[in-house]
């Protein structure tokens, strides 16, 4: 049996990537780590739940449990969510560079881990693509790119601590 993982298929991560990069209204620099995050609870949605929010944040855990609910794959399980994010990363960081190469993203900030103002003009171009997506991804998506680019990346209370998929206990 020939099962299909879109976790491993780099022309999908391609196209995950870009359905973020669309939807992100700011301007402005977003690290490659955050990029990763979002793509991967993109790619997971149903783990968005177990992201550590605080008390103030009850309006968001609700957003979460209402609107983000997808029936679980049984050939989709991951066991060890940070195992499963270190396994994807050579994909998501191919994606990147793929990104960069076709001039999507400013390729001069990888070097600093760092994606910079994103050409808005192929974003019009495939805007028909980007439409028809699910509630559920628009929904995940807005989430990401609203609430979690606002939260810092580092630090005890940042998205690397609160999602547990990096490292960020020598964090400055």
């Amino acid at each position: 049996m020939i099962v299909y993982q879109k976790a491993y298929d780099l022309y999908h991560t391609v196209y995950r990537m870009m359905k973020l990069l669309a939807h992100f209204k700011q301007d402005g620099l977003i690290e490659i780590d955050r990029l990763r995050i979002w793509d991967y609870y993109l790619l997971y949605p149903n783990k968005m739940k177990n992201i550590r929010l605080k008390r103030e944040e009850k309006d968001v855990k609700q957003i979460i449990n209402n609107f983000i609910i997808k029936e679980d794959n049984p050939y989709e399980m991951v066991i060890n969510d940070r195992k499963m994010f270190e396994k994807i990363k050579p994909y998501q960081m191919t994606a990147i560079k793929c990104l960069a190469s076709y001039g999507i993203v400013n390729k001069d900030y990888l070097q600093e881990n760092r994606i910079s103002n994103i050409n808005k003009k192929i974003f019009d171009d495939y805007a028909e693509d980007f439409k028809d997506v699910s509630v559920q991804e628009e929904n995940a998506i807005k989430l990401l790119t609203s609430h979690f680019y606002q939260i810092s990346l580092f630090g005890v209370d940042g998205l690397k601590s609160r999602t547990g998929l990096l490292e960020s206990k020598y964090d400055a």
